[in-house]
């Protein structure tokens, strides 16, 4: 008598009880990961690749000048990406929880950094005192409070979800805190970090799901202080007006210099632009070239093609983030992925928007792109926090439609039945 041939078995899910506990976290590991992670990823790369090529062209000439080696500037900017594309892609495999239980501690260890910026291991660049130098590197620390403020403030604000109404749940414990930053940075003397961090703590508060009406009431009181702030110094001052009036044959060689030369390199590249490394203003006529006014030998060397690609780079950039901010429904993740969308992007449209003089000089990098190991690796850690939550978003998404909709509910029950009982 022949034996019955057996069906064979069907392979467990990764989310079966019976599964080894090993083997189901091999298979999280190296799970496929969501559109919106890869979309995500996929953009930042292509902007840092993009940032080495032109960190390479626009220092080249300074570079040669300075340490008689031409790719100075770009070794080092290359050693950055080095460093901090694998530190973007570990912290993307790192889970929600261990940013919630560590938030206190970033912030801690980044506002005692910013402390240190005035005691001699503290040093100034260009009228600002904001760096550190511990003799093999060194370090802004204002670049490293943007993304502990930003985890910290998500914390906060997602253990007092139901308290958002009230002013005093809010104002009381985010606003020491973000005034003990943003002063800390403002004694440095950085008038744009401080802009920025000031961006993202009322970014993550609207994310958070804050009233507008006490955003609103938070920002003209800013608004009224910043006016004040900004006309206290000789040199912002001077800034000022000559944006607002236009540079005078007298501003010409301080506070105007910059802000025309870049226009001048912008207006020289035209739609096709002069050529990658054809560019005239990096010879020594155009301060920070590689830094807060890259996008001007962009626009010089591409053009206006050029320089409209990378405003569509950081479009894609803010969709990419929206979908993620869309796609999850941890208020965590929503408000830390907020916090980092008003960071980068908005930084970028502040850079952009000061070389093209719709805004006064800031000194302000471009994220990504601009020479500057501090910001490129802070801004890489940051794009992998939020990847860790990318990689999840979706499909818990998926699974809450499911549940959600009763016609699906209704399908799966007949097939249920409907399936033959062994």
């Amino acid at each position: 008598m022949t034996e019955r041939p057996q069906r064979p078995k069907a392979p467990r899910p990764a989310s079966d009880p019976s599964a080894p506990a090993a083997l189901v976290g091999v298979r999280k590991l190296f799970a496929a990961e969501s559109s919106n992670y890869f979309l995500l990823l996929g953009t930042v790369l292509f902007l840092v690749v993009f940032g080495l090529v032109m960190v390479l062209s626009s220092s080249s000439i300074e570079s040669k000048l300075k340490t008689g080696s031409a790719f100075e500037e770009f070794s080092r900017q290359g050693l950055y990406a080095a460093i901090g594309i694998p530190l973007m892609l570990i912290v993307s495999r790192i889970p929600v929880t261990f940013w919630k239980k560590w938030a206190w501690l970033a912030l801690g260890v980044g506002m005692v950094l910013q402390i240190l910026v005035f005691t001699p291991l503290g040093y100034g660049y260009g009228g600002n005192r904001n760096w550190l130098d511990f003799g093999v590197f060194s370090v802004q620390p204002s670049e490293l409070v943007k993304l502990a403020l930003i985890l910290w403030i998500a914390l906060v604000l997602t253990a007092k979800s139901g308290l958002l109404h009230n002013w005093r749940h809010v104002l009381l414990p985010i606003g020491p805190v973000a005034l003990l930053a943003i002063g800390l940075v403002l004694l440095g003397n950085d008038l744009g970090t401080a802009i920025i961090i000031l961006s993202i703590v009322l970014g993550t508060m609207f994310f958070a799901g804050i009233r507008l009406k006490l955003l609103g009431t938070a920002i003209a009181l800013i608004a009224m202080f910043g006016v004040v702030f900004a006309f206290g110094s000789s040199s912002r001052t001077a800034r000022i007006n000559a944006w607002l009036y236009g540079c005078t044959p007298a501003d010409y060689i301080n506070g105007c210099w910059q802000p025309t030369h870049g226009t001048w390199a912008l207006a020289s590249g035209g739609v096709f632009g002069v050529g990658l490394g054809n560019s005239k203003a990096k010879w020594s006529w155009l301060p920070e070239a590689q830094n807060d006014y890259i996008f001007a030998i962009i626009g010089e060397e591409l053009g206006l093609i050029g320089a409209i690609v990378v405003l569509v780079l950081f479009i894609v950039l803010a969709i990419a983030l929206v979908r993620i901010i869309r796609g999850t429904r941890d208020p965590f993740a929503r408000i830390v992925t907020g916090g980092v969308l008003i960071w980068i992007v908005g930084q970028a449209l502040v850079n952009i928007a000061v070389v093209l003089k719709l805004l006064p000089v800031l000194g302000v990098p471009l994220p990504l792109i601009s020479a500057g190991g501090s910001a490129l690796i802070s801004t890489l850690l940051a794009i992998g926090v939020v990847l860790s939550f990318a990689r999840t978003a979706e499909p818990r998404l998926a699974e809450e439609i499911v549940e959600q909709t009763p016609a699906e509910r209704s399908r799966l029950a007949a097939t249920q039945r409907a399936r033959p009982r062994s």
